[in-house]
């Protein structure tokens, strides 16, 4: 092997793993619960990142060790799945790993671990489906409980229901229904736009689209009741060739004979736009001035040139409008008439292109105002998880309560069910059970309990088999034990499970690893 290559085999190779682990969990490990801290990120820029979301903070560290490298893809995998709970999957997973220290030291395999993990894997995933209880999709109220149990352990729970209400509403105006599947796509349709300036009470989701834009010419329409839209996709100006055009003149009025063509080409094009009368053009591509001048003159329209393509797609759901890709095939079901209210405003020093009151709006966009960047960022980050919470919901309207009390309930579960366990394998699903405490643990850590006269208590609550107590958690704000159902802290579970497979299965991964082997290239003199 290479002389330069560093490499651990064995025990060493695990015990660095675990320690890589359990070192990125204590990284974030403050920031789980309502009264978490905040944590403060330079990156190589020069920016500063304010957040107490998990993945936002561990995607700006920079780790070399690979343990800790797949750690960290941990949250992000959790964000892009479900949105919230990224926090808690990192924490969990340290700590499922840190359990097996003391076995590995007795000479137990690694596979025999592995195994026990994923039987007890299989048991919380069996058990979460009959604690879950089922929610009223049709309610916002019950809606809102969830998202604000998601808000309430970030920095925008301080405005109470603002984000809340964005993000239920957003949530709701994007929700398609086809058939048996449902289609929330928040990423496409529900556009944040980020104004600096204003107060964060100013925040609200449009019953319709907005965009970065002004009409291109001083003269056309700023406000327009009722418009008819439409949507292009091809540029209105003379088509220049595809790759080296040459054009050889042999009179001198040859030359205004081909400048005439093209102003006629781009005539007939206004022409055929022109046709369905709209109020409103906006295309994709560019428009020439002469287009410009001939829609304004001939038909008092409000052009839009170079409109982002994620833009237009929002504004076709929003009014209603199809997408034409050739002015040759406008007809008039492609006119969108949804929209009820198109106004150019201008906030701050830029100008803004809204179109409101929508009939039955698909797409949406949710504004943001706040004092600065830093702050609008971090609402940002909230709102995402928001929206995250809000459509797993929707998808999957189970809800488990929350607080550390389903983790509680499912350690009290595998304890008793551990007994029935032969061999070694009792001991690693014992840990694993003892390891699901650690959310409650950190929990009542973070909001300043007595850390474990609150778990005592906690635990006997839970002690019972038949789920008396099973609504019993910690209340971050209080510090108190509270039964959950009625202090209204609620997860769904499509979160919680996504969390424990994420934790447990990578914990599984990282044991079974004996080797590493890092070949570091020699630098050339």
């Amino acid at each position: 092997m290479n002389k330069s290559a560093k490499r651990e085999q064995g025990k060493e190779a695990q015990s660095s793993n675990i320690k890589a682990a359990k070192a990125v969990a204590d990284v974030v490990r403050t920031t789980l619960g309502p009264k978490s801290m905040l944590k403060m990120l330079l990156d190589p820029m020069g920016g500063i990142v304010l957040t107490n979301d998990g993945n936002a903070i561990l995607r700006e560290i920079d780790v070399n060790h690979p343990a800790a490298k797949s750690m960290i893809e941990l949250s992000r995998a959790q964000d892009e799945e479900v949105g919230d709970g990224t926090t808690s999957v990192i924490i969990l997973a340290g700590e499922v790993l840190a359990a097996v220290e003391s076995f590995l030291e007795r000479d137990i395999h690694p596979t025999v671990i592995v195994n026990a993990y994923f039987k007890g894997l299989d048991d919380i995933v069996e058990a979460c489906k009959t604690i879950g209880k089922k929610v009223d999709m049709e309610k916002d109220d019950d809606m809102k409980k969830i998202v604000q149990s998601s808000i309430g352990t970030k920095f925008a729970s301080k405005w109470g229901d603002l984000i809340v209400d964005l993000a239920v509403k957003a949530v709701r105006t994007v929700y398609r229904k086809e058939g048996n599947s449902v289609e929330i796509d928040t990423k496409r349709y529900a556009k944040v736009e980020k104004i600096p300036g204003g107060m964060l009470e100013d925040c609200k989701v449009l019953d319709g689209v907005m965009f970065n834009k002004d009409v291109c010419h001083p003269g056309m329409r700023r406000e327009i009741r009722n418009p008819r839209v439409v949507l292009l996709d091809c540029p209105l100006e003379y088509k220049k060739g595809e790759s080296m055009t040459n054009m050889e003149f042999t009179k001198e009025d040859d030359f205004k004979k081909a400048l005439a063509m093209e102003e006629i080409e781009v005539k007939r094009m206004c022409d055929q736009i022109l046709r369905v009368k709209p109020d409103i053009v906006i295309t994709e591509k560019g428009v020439s001035d002469a287009a410009l001048h001939h829609l304004l003159k001939n038909g008092n329209c409000s052009v839009f040139r170079r409109l982002r393509k994620t833009d237009n797609n929002r504004i076709a759901r929003a009014s209603g409008a199809t997408i034409v890709n050739r002015t040759e095939e406008l007809q008039e079901s492609d006119v969108g008439n949804n929209c009820g209210l198109f106004k150019v405003d201008k906030i701050g020093d830029e100008y803004f292109t809204f179109m409101t009151e929508c009939k039955e709006p698909n797409a949406c966009s949710i504004i943001l105002r706040g004092a600065s960047k830093d702050v609008l960022n971090e609402i940002e980050r909230n709102l995402q998880d928001a929206l995250g919470v809000a459509r797993n919901v929707v998808v999957n309207p189970h809800l488990a309560p929350g607080g550390g009390a389903l983790e509680m309930e499912l350690a009290c579960r595998l304890n008793e069910k551990a007994q029935h366990i032969e061999g070694t394998m009792q001991w690693p699903y014992k840990a694993l059970a003892s390891a699901l405490e650690v959310i409650p643990r950190t929990l009542a850590q973070n909001c300043g309990a007595d850390v474990v006269r609150t778990l005592t208590e906690m635990r006997a609550k839970h002690a019972p088999s038949d789920g008396s107590g099973m609504m019993w958690g910690i209340n971050g704000n209080t510090a108190k034990l509270e039964n959950m159902e009625v202090a209204d802290i609620w997860d769904p579970v499509s979160v919680k499970v996504q969390t424990y497979k994420t934790a447990i299965e990578s914990a599984a991964m990282l044991l079974r690893i004996d080797d590493i082997v890092s070949g570091i290239k020699k630098d050339k003199p």
